[in-house]
């Protein structure tokens, strides 16, 4: 089930996982939320370097599912850390 969450009248794409229980939430959505970058996937793969070259475990529990993007087709997203 793919659901579109709102935060402050920003869409923020998610997915149920029925297995598991749980919802996934795109982080290159959230990022561009709360950074108001103008690429946002730009700004979540620099800071994702940043992280790893600093020693930062938190990329390696994250995982790309397919998602339906603005144009209506689904593209992997990379997607928040299971938690």
């Amino acid at each position: 089930m793919n659901e579109i969450k709102l935060f402050e009248e920003k869409e923020i794409r998610s997915e149920w996982n029925e297995k598991e229980r749980q919802w996934y939430f795109s982080v290159v959505d959230v990022v561009g939320i709360l950074t108001d970058s103008l690429n946002p996937r730009k700004y979540w793969s620099v800071l994702k370097m940043r992280l790893k070259k600093e020693g930062s475990e938190l990329t390696t529990n994250c995982c790309q599912l397919k998602m339906l993007s603005s144009d209506g087709k689904y593209y992997k997203k990379k997607l928040g850390p299971k938690h």
